[in-house]
């Protein structure tokens, strides 16, 4: 019955890190004591005034269809929110409302993108970068970095990646899986690139703005000559731990952001009702109402490298946003391991999988073949316990 499918569908990757947590889950049920370290997703609770907010939506019967941009009052939200956060005048017929950032992601490539249109990938990205990009039509190019450079892009790399077919530059600032922050120095060295190709447009993903540990994020629309070039795409999935809820936002150019929500209308429509009415709560609240979760974040950081450090063979930086450490990993490759040969980075995974009971992911699937990702998004007994198990099999 494959034959049946599209060559659409057929050329599409499975999600790794959904992969891997659904391979948890079955370990799981076969009674193993698996801890997941590979989701992408804090273990805290909703905060209680959020969670009000959404009580008090059902009781005021928003049941109906929303706009499909999003309602006017949490587009009002979230243009004060780009205000105080990152300084950037977006205003209501400049912002969209979807269902999760990957939803943002996802309308923005299909709007941009024709085929054979090239997009910059600094390497490692989000694990869906990429087929984003192929579902509409357009070609991942993929820039390599490395653990010695904090997995950061240069002005350099990013001007030899280009061609007369770049269309777009996409990264995410703190980065998933890496957990590196670009500065605001590091923004203007690829602004100054950019400025000589006024053609080429950026998606900056700034979903984990908030959960960063250098003190101050910093978005590239507001470096000079950015702003009519930059979609900004954000949601509350990781600060607000809402990650079920399935709100994400842009902020971009009229034309685009109208674009979008034609594209959306016959797509999805609008969000879901009564998680769009609870954002708006979340928006209005001061950051502070959260830093419980980003000071707790913090202090699972530094204890991940400690146990880490005591692993030979785990090459380390310090990540200073989102919770993920990435470390290389390439000194157990063609080492064999308890029978096991290790040949790359997903054979690891596996090995930790199995081994240790452990999840991670491959950073294979983030378009790095000599890492994985650890998710500190865990207690801090299941983090010692992980790392425990994966020191005694390794």
């Amino acid at each position: 019955m494959n034959n049946h499918l599209s060559e659409r569908i057929k050329g599409m990757s499975t999600s790794a890190t959904l992969a891997m947590a659904a391979k948890a889950r079955e370990l799981r049920g076969q009674g193993k004591d698996i801890i997941g370290l590979s989701l992408g997703e804090p273990d805290f609770n909703i905060p209680d005034f959020i969670k009000d907010a959404a009580k008090q939506a059902i009781d005021d019967n928003y049941s109906s269809y929303s706009p499909v941009d999003g309602y006017v009052d949490l587009k009002e939200a979230i243009s004060n929110k780009f205000k105080r956060d990152n300084a950037l005048d977006y205003g209501i017929n400049q912002i969209v409302v979807s269902t999760g950032a990957k939803q943002s992601l996802a309308n923005v490539a299909m709007v941009m993108l024709n085929k054979g249109d090239e997009v910059i990938l600094p390497a490692p990205y989000w694990v869906s970068y990429s087929d984003i990009v192929k579902l509409a039509e357009g070609i991942p190019i993929e820039v390599p970095t490395s653990i010695d450079t904090d997995f950061k892009m240069t002005p350099a790399q990013l001007e030899a990646a280009i061609t007369p077919k770049t269309k777009m530059l996409w990264f995410s600032s703190p980065c998933n899986p890496s957990g590196s922050v670009y500065s605001r120095e590091e923004l203007k060295g690829l602004a100054e690139v950019l400025k000589r190709y006024p053609n080429i447009f950026v998606v900056s993903d700034e979903i984990y703005e908030h959960i960063n540990f250098r003190g101050g994020h910093v978005s590239i629309a507001g470096i000079d000559e950015m702003y009519d070039r930059t979609i900004t795409v954000n949601g509350v999935s990781k600060a607000f731990a809402m990650t079920g809820w399935r709100i994400g936002y842009i902020g971009a150019p009229e034309w685009i952001a109208k674009a979008c929500t034609k594209f959306q209308g016959q797509n999805t429509s609008g969000a879901n009702a009564i998680a769009q009415r609870a954002t708006i709560t979340a928006l209005e609240a001061p950051v502070s109402k959260i830093q419980f979760m980003i000071d707790q974040f913090h202090k699972r950081r530094d204890l991940v490298l400690d146990l880490l450090e005591e692993i030979e063979g785990f090459k380390l930086n310090v990540p200073e946003g989102a919770f993920y450490v990435f470390p290389d990993i390439s000194s157990f490759f063609g080492k064999t391991l308890n029978g096991i040969t290790i040949n790359n980075a997903s054979d690891f995974a596996l090995y930790l999988l199995e081994k240790a009971n452990v999840a991670t992911v491959t950073g294979e699937a983030f378009g790095n073949p000599n890492c994985i990702r650890i998710s500190y998004a865990a207690s801090e007994d299941e983090l010692r316990e992980a790392i425990s198990r994966i020191k005694a099999v390794l």
